[in-house]
């Protein structure tokens, strides 16, 4: 059965963060707040962990999940050759709604999914994320939901939708933005935005004038 925390409650709040890095040691789920939606959260490094994730959403291995991380300087462990056009991005918009993808390290040990190379990462600007971050390093994390329906704003919501597959929900509150995070993929030839979303075109283009947008 389930269980739900109330991080909102100071007292508890590094208790709970202790038993969600426990649980994710053990290859079990979370769902936690971010700064766009609630996620659903697994070990990025645990193949077994990711494909419950996928599973719980009715998702495929297609559609791979990000990765978020606890700091931006994480990146140079999971990105392969990281340039000025990534350390700019992450510069500007880091801790925050902006999910980058590149080509990953080929020495990562890991199965996201079908990434054809690539790692989507983002550093959620959320001080509740990344206190369990820092406890647990990288994690696989989609919006918490099935695939399809809108992505969680709250807790309930998200309990809803998956029930007895994730081991805990932390509630952090609502989430007001409700948006998910803009894509931008730096993988290919092109840099091109995947998904629109808080972080508007023309404030990417000022660092990455080449941009272009394919969710036009």
């Amino acid at each position: 059965m389930s269980r739900r925390f109330d991080v909102t409650q100071a007292e508890i709040r590094e208790l709970v963060f202790d038993e969600c890095a426990r649980v994710v040691d053990t290859g079990n789920l979370l769902v936690i707040p971010t700064d766009t939606v609630y996620g659903i959260a697994a070990d990025a490094f645990s193949a077994s962990a990711v494909a419950a994730l996928l599973a719980a959403k009715g998702r495929g291995r297609d559609m791979p999940p990000p990765v978020l991380v606890p700091r931006a300087e994480t990146v140079f462990g999971l990105v392969d050759g990281v340039d000025e056009t990534v350390l700019a991005l992450t510069a500007k918009f880091w801790p925050g709604p902006l999910t980058i993808i590149a080509n990953a390290q080929p020495s990562l040990d890991w199965d996201l999914g079908d990434t054809h190379g690539t790692v989507a990462v983002r550093m959620p600007d959320d001080e509740s994320a990344l206190a369990l971050l820092s406890r647990t390093g990288p994690l696989a994390v989609s919006s918490a939901n099935i695939s399809g329906q809108p992505a969680a704003r709250t807790a309930d919501e998200a309990q809803e939708m998956l029930g007895d597959d994730v081991d805990i929900y932390v509630d952090g509150g609502v989430r007001e933005s409700g948006m998910s995070s803009t894509i931008v993929d730096l993988s290919g030839d092109v840099p091109r935005i995947l998904r629109r979303g808080p972080i508007s075109a023309e404030d990417l283009r000022v660092i990455v004038p080449e941009l272009i947008d394919l969710d036009g």
